[in-house]
């Protein structure tokens, strides 16, 4: 019996002892194992919604100047990067040999024409006058003079006046082809282009000379072209961006605000360029099934920092909105295990589950559109205790890092979970 207890009693003493240590090893691993959440607070500044996109910068206009007559290049008087103040600024010299030998040809056809045209003048004047001889002479006597004479001498005058009218038109024939030959004369000056207008300030810069002093140039059959010449570089330049087709209608809304445009060069690294959208032209381009519209911004100039064929890497403000209440971006992607989560709410992970249920292509346009509407009610999480409590909250404007907090019960400062680190509890 007495042994009997002895065993009882060193029984229990084991088990209290075994007790005092599993309880502590138990709660330990128990913290060990469970979740460590990470958080970001809830806090208060500016959400920006903004594109992204590079273009590449162009002149606001350019204009190509081409040489209408044919000739050898005699003189060139501007080279890259030449300034043109000047409508009737000289660019360059077409040997005129051959232009000014066709003046004097067609010079000497004027002359050789209006003498016929005096000469026969001359025998029209004669003819008239016997004409009225003839006359007269038949009003004295009728025998004086036979009806065959009468008539020679009014065919005659008739004959005259036709060629009279000829000779006239001989010499403005011969005017418009001299006229012709001076004009080819005046086009070998090649002048600086009719959109240049020192008045209001329109000023161009040559930015390409295709020929060299001594080259033929040959204006038979197409117009060869000399010079190109950008207009108001000096003033402004466009940047020819690419947008993506689900990102226009953002950039659509930002043009109706007039939003600053904002963008930088590889040239200077560290500065900012301003713009504004000047156009969303409508002819697509389509590559790998990927459908971009040219967006063209106004950027100023006025330093001549900016130079045609630069690279622009573009961001586009599409809205903004200082000093809001501002949720982590990050609690938004973040969607918890339902062992984490209360029981009460497990619930919104069910809503969550069944939202993201069924491929994307076997949705009607109505539940997409459904889907795009529901993006602004969301739900958070935050931490009670060792789970987690859902908030919903209704979002305004939503940008990479933060999302705007129009509704929901959360407060500046308030930490709301992003993540998780550690192990998991099982399902």
């Amino acid at each position: 019996m007495r042994r009997l207890l002895k065993w009882v009693l060193i029984l229990v003493v084991v088990t209290i002892a075994l007790s005092a240590i599993a309880y502590p090893t138990m709660t330990w691993w128990q913290e060990r194992s469970a979740p460590k959440y990470l958080t970001a607070t809830v806090s208060r500044g500016r959400v920006e919604t903004v594109v992204n996109s590079t273009g590449t910068l162009k002149a606001f206009r350019t204009v190509s100047v081409g040489a209408f007559t044919s000739g050898p290049i005699k003189e060139i008087y501007v080279d890259f990067n030449s300034e043109i103040t000047q409508q009737d600024q000289v660019l360059a010299l077409i040997d005129d040999k051959l232009q000014h030998a066709a003046v004097l040809r067609d010079q000497a056809a004027v002359e050789t024409q209006e003498a016929e045209r005096d000469r026969v003048a001359a025998l029209l004047e004669q003819a008239v006058k016997k004409e009225f001889r003839a006359a007269n002479l038949k009003k004295i006597d009728p025998t004086y003079i036979s009806v065959d004479e009468i008539e020679q001498v009014e065919y005659a005058t008739k004959t005259l006046k036709a060629q009279l009218k000829l000779a006239e038109a001989s010499v403005k024939q011969a005017r418009a082809n001299l006229q012709n030959s001076l004009d080819q004369l005046s086009y070998t000056k090649i002048l600086g282009p009719k959109e240049i207008d020192p008045k209001k300030g329109i000023k161009g810069v040559v930015i390409d000379r295709k020929v060299d002093p001594g080259q033929t140039v040959a204006a038979t059959f197409q117009t060869p072209e000399l010079f190109t010449i950008a207009l108001e570089m000096d003033k402004h330049l466009y940047v020819y961006a690419s947008v993506d087709e689900a990102d226009i209608g953002l950039i659509r809304a930002g043009k109706d605000r007039k939003e600053v445009v904002k963008f930088r060069v590889d040239a200077y690294p560290g500065e900012l360029f301003d713009g504004t959208i000047h156009e969303i032209r409508l002819n697509s381009t389509t590559t790998q099934n990927v459908v971009t519209y040219p967006v063209i911004i106004d950027a100023p100039n006025r330093e001549q920092k900016l130079k045609p064929g630069m690279t622009a890497n573009i961001t586009f403000a599409i809205d903004a909105k200082d000093d809001v209440v501002r949720v982590p971006a990050a609690a938004l992607r973040f969607t918890p295990l339902p062992a984490q989560v209360h029981p009460d709410n497990r619930h919104y992970l069910e809503a969550l589950t069944s939202g993201q249920g069924g491929s994307v292509g076997s949705r009607t346009v109505t539940e997409k559109a459904g889907m795009s509407q529901s993006r602004q009610r969301r739900v958070v999480w935050i931490q009670e205790g060792p789970l987690l409590r859902a908030v919903p909250v209704t979002l305004g404007l939503i940008e990479n890092r933060y999302a705007e907090l129009l509704k929901g019960d959360l407060t500046e400062g308030q930490p709301v979970v992003t993540g998780t680190e550690g192990a998991l509890l099982p399902r």
